[in-house]
């Protein structure tokens, strides 16, 4: 993949389930297959610059391999010839060198590998965990995504600093919600390599300090209302920033309600894309998120009026 095509605005792709038809669904049914091809040109032809399916927002926690395959193989179709990346990421060292083994094999672009969860790894296992990886599926660029309020674990500048000596990892989703933090990274960044906010609420701030852009949860259902506002953070356009930011932070803050993405397949669903469903041990959204979503997507042109 051109590097240069790695900018701008990333969409976490959500997955779409059919509402469950039985206690054998676990909260939801099959992928609404027909829905989450919709979902992926509707983004593409919204601005994104690039796509991530299976991430934390695509609950590839709950997505089996059968169907990992036929997302990523309806992502690339859908995709407008937009960058492919993948979320492979794992807490067993070889189970996430399979997954990034499979999503090169599908086509992807790249993969995003999640900062291993549950084990709370040192310095040393980490980097070892993702040179496995890069040493699976050579060449194949890796996005290193740091979000301890998933994984327990602060992925913190001095151990990304091991990880940048690997050539295949090229950026990190930077998800820890510190500005400081990601102060830091930028200000160490060697050259060649990128910082993406994981938070939408902090893509201007993360741009303003030299970020390279946003992978973003909004942007499933508003992409152009996002694509704006990180093209005019990224042309240094301040105010027209401030202004975007400003008026999209009501949707963005009740889409973090509760846990993502919960209040995003409520969003979906009072759009008219697609059903709320989110598979156990996930549970629906609240009437109170419900009728948040319900004051700040109509100003969009979402939902009723």
């Amino acid at each position: 993949m051109d590097m240069e095509r790695l900018r701008g605005l990333g969409v976490a792709l959500a997955t779409p389930f059919k509402p469950a038809s039985g206690p054998g669904d676990f909260g939801a049914g099959a992928i609404d297959m027909p829905a989450f091809r919709a979902l992926v040109k509707r983004v593409a032809e919204g601005g994104a610059d690039f796509l991530v399916a299976l991430g934390s927002t695509g609950e590839a926690a709950t997505v089996t391999l059968d169907e990992r395959e036929a997302l990523v193989a309806a992502t690339k179709e859908e995709a407008r010839g937009l960058p492919v990346i993948v979320g492979t990421g794992h807490n067993a060292t070889a189970q996430a060198v399979e997954l990034a083994v499979r999503a090169a094999k599908a086509g992807a672009d790249g993969i995003l590998v999640v900062t291993p969860y549950y084990n709370k790894p040192q310095g040393a296992g980490l980097e070892a965990h993702f040179r496995a990886i890069a040493a699976a599926a050579p060449g194949l660029p890796i996005i290193v995504y740091n979000v301890p309020g998933r994984t327990g674990q602060n992925l913190l500048p001095k151990d990304l600093a091991r990880l940048w000596a690997i050539p295949e990892v090229v950026a990190v989703k930077e998800s820890s919600g510190n500005l400081a933090q990601i102060g830091e990274i930028i200000r160490t960044l060697p050259a060649g390599k990128k910082l993406f906010s994981g938070d939408d609420a902090l893509a201007l701030p993360a741009i303003a300090l030299g970020g390279h852009g946003l992978i973003s949860v909004t942007g499933n259902i508003l992409p152009s209302e996002v694509k704006a506002l990180i093209d005019a953070a990224l042309a240094g356009k301040r105010e027209e920033a401030a202004r975007l930011h400003a008026r999209l932070l009501p949707v963005t803050d009740a889409l973090f309600l509760e846990s993502n993405p919960v209040p995003l397949k409520a969003a979906m669903a009072f759009a008219g894309h697609s059903s709320d469903a989110v598979r156990l041990p996930l549970a629906a959204a609240s009437e109170a998120t419900r009728s948040r979503l319900a004051e700040v997507l109509p100003p969009f042109g979402l939902g009723k009026r």
